[in-house]
């Protein structure tokens, strides 16, 4: 039986903003008795706050923590969110939709897009998109949750939301502190080092303040102020895959009606997002330096949003890629201290939240076993070349050739495990899954064909099925269609249920 002089007692989180104060809420939920949790952030110190989109897993982060989703979404000026709208991105003038949930529901062992391609290939033009329950609420602008009656076709969707990220922190700061977390403001000036083995032992506030701790997550950002700046853990640069290194962002006045979803719009240099918020609506041109400046950048952005802007356009610099080790020693790097993934597919609160249950999973006591630490790794490994993959895919399937961006990524060399991945799909239609797939089969789906890299034949058991689809499709589409003129709007149900004050 384990002794208890083992268990770590006091835990220390550098930086907050999102990635802190979410650590600091799921660790006081999860660490009731006995260690004691520090938070050290400087209010000097800016947090770079443009996650304001997010993925469905998020509502299992908040569910955890027993948060009320009303009263979250009321308190973080928050929307909902049933997928992403990508424009112009296989081609100008070409548009499609990343749902939260599948196309359809399965009919026959076959899946249903092998129907749908045969369709398509006799002569049906009802889009890919027709056939997802979250895009027919999302093309009308309504919003309900999902029904949980399996038989329902209300059922076949997921959703998850849009919301202010430093309201978000600031939610989960009141959280973390009636749970017993201490907040420390200031600046850290020094870092302490065991000099044999070279754990962090402490860190020094430029004031002269010390905070010791037995265990360090270093939330910093980009610095990486223990991760990199004591520990050296080193950085995989994923740059030649994903060349935007720039983005501006800059809020407006909201523009109606309000979209339940996130807008990606390609252009030049990169690709613009839109977030529907309910007090504002978010925006940002995320582009490679190497082919647009940042004033012309900023200029374009100004030019094309919906409303008034409210802020002048601010600038970040990053360096898509991963930490070579997430964990190094005593100390975790969770959120952008552990790596960079452009927001394309709005995985930035999710790569917190993934590291965070994975700290929870692997929690250590004071031995910090090394195999707990390398399996921490490589599952963080796995997690982030997973998601690279798919955002890398967006830019690879292009047929744009109008600027010096798409014609390198339509040329460049990719990941042998994306490359294979295609190679199926373009063969068979076929959706191979890896380990730590963060994106499933409907997403890559909704990408392969969104970004028209049809398959050259479909599936061969199709064949032995003497099945045409056509009735069956065109009936999900009409009860799909019919099913959401039922629901509010997506404003008629903020409204009743969840509106700021």
């Amino acid at each position: 039986m384990a002794t208890s002089d083992r268990t770590i007692r006091s835990v220390a989180i550098v930086g907050g903003g999102t990635a802190g104060w979410m650590t600091a809420a799921a660790l006081a939920q999860a660490l009731r008795h006995n260690c004691r949790i520090t938070l050290v952030e400087s209010d000097d110190i800016g947090t770079v706050g443009v996650g304001e989109a997010t993925i469905p897993p998020i509502r299992t982060f908040n569910e955890t923590l027993q948060i009320d989703e009303r009263e979250f979404v009321r308190k973080t000026q928050g929307t909902f969110k049933l997928g992403i709208e990508f424009v112009d991105w296989a081609r100008v003038g070409n548009r499609y939709f990343h749902p939260f949930g599948p196309h359809g529901r399965a009919f026959d062992m076959v899946n249903l897009h092998h129907y749908w391609l045969r369709a398509r290939a006799e002569g049906e033009t009802a889009p890919l998109d027709e056939h997802s329950m979250a895009w027919a609420l999302a093309r009308e602008n309504r919003f309900a949750p999902p029904m949980p009656d399996q038989r329902n076709v209300l059922s076949t969707f997921d959703f998850a939301y849009h919301f202010d990220a430093g309201l978000y922190a600031r939610f989960l700061r009141e959280y973390a502190e009636a749970r017993g977390v201490v907040r420390i403001e200031g600046k850290i000036g020094s870092v302490q080092q065991n000099g044999e083995t070279g754990f962090v032992t402490g860190v020094t506030l430029e004031d002269g303040r010390a905070v010791e701790a037995e265990l360090f997550v270093d939330c910093s950002g980009f610095r990486g102020l223990l991760i990199e700046g004591a520990l050296q853990a080193g950085y995989e640069d994923w740059t030649h895959w994903l060349p935007c290194d720039r983005a501006m962002a800059v809020p407006c006045e909201n523009a109606y009606p309000l979209t339940p979803y996130t807008r990606s719009t390609a252009r030049e240099a990169g690709w613009q997002w839109r977030i529907p918020l309910q007090h504002r609506t978010g925006n940002g041109y995320v582009f490679c330096s190497q082919f647009l400046s940042e004033d012309e950048a900023a200029e374009k952005l100004l030019s094309r949003l919906d409303g008034k802007a409210l802020a002048d356009p601010r600038p970040l610099r990053f360096v898509t890629g991963r930490r070579k080790k997430f964990w190094d020693r005593n100390v975790i790097a969770i959120g952008l201290s552990s790596g960079f993934m452009e927001p394309l597919e709005s995985t930035s609160i999710h790569l917190i939240q993934a590291g965070i249950s994975k700290l929870l999973a692997l929690f250590p006591d004071r031995g910090f076993d090394p195999i707990v630490i390398d399996e921490y790794n490589r599952i963080a490994v796995s997690e982030f070349e997973r998601i690279r993959d798919f955002i890398i895919l967006h830019y690879k399937l292009t047929e744009r050739d109008d600027a010096e961006l798409w014609r390198y990524c339509a040329a460049m060399d990719i990941p042998d495990t994306l490359k294979t991945k295609i190679e199926h799909f373009r063969s068979f239609g076929r959706l191979v899954q890896r380990d730590a797939d963060l994106f499933g089969p409907p997403s890559w789906l909704a990408v392969h064909i969104g970004q028209l890299n049809f398959p050259e034949r479909t599936d061969p058991l199709a064949d032995y099925r003497g099945i045409d689809g056509r009735e069956w499709l065109a009936k999900l589409r009409a009860a799909m269609h019919h099913a959401a003129m039922q629901q509010p709007t997506h404003e008629q149900f903020i409204a009743a249920n969840c509106a700021a004050a």
